[in-house]
């Protein structure tokens, strides 16, 4: 049974910076994407980023280009959302996804998704 558990979320002033987990287990990953989306209340929930298991490909949202990582850590079969220059706007509960093959932005494409994690920053 795949399960994704996300973690590390919080409360941090603008311009602060965050780390969220997403362990993986259940299956392995080769040949996935691995999805972070978030959504803030009464909004849609929309992609943030994504990276490919094998090769490390990674893809942002232009709204977080620049200030959002993906790395990764395969022994652990962990995927990390590295959130840098923080902004009010980026408040949501952020969770990861995983689908099979390649990448989509669109979160009903992806078959597995954690419980979630609130990131709230704070102006």
């Amino acid at each position: 049974q795949v399960q994704l558990v996300e973690s590390g979320g919080g409360l941090v002033q603008a311009g602060g910076s965050l780390r969220l987990s997403c362990a993986a287990s259940g299956r392995t990953f080769s040949g996935y994407t691995m999805g972070w989306f978030r959504q803030a209340p009464g909004k849609e929930r929309e992609f943030v980023g994504a990276i490919i298991w094998n090769g490390g490909s990674t893809y942002y949202a232009d709204s977080v280009k620049g200030r959002f990582t993906i790395p990764r850590d395969n022994a652990k079969n962990t995927v990390y959302l590295q959130m840098n220059s923080l902004k009010p706007e980026d408040t949501a509960i952020y969770y990861c996804a995983a689908r099979f093959l390649a990448y989509s932005t669109d979160p009903g494409s992806y078959a597995y998704w954690g419980q979630g994690t609130q990131v709230t920053v704070s102006s």
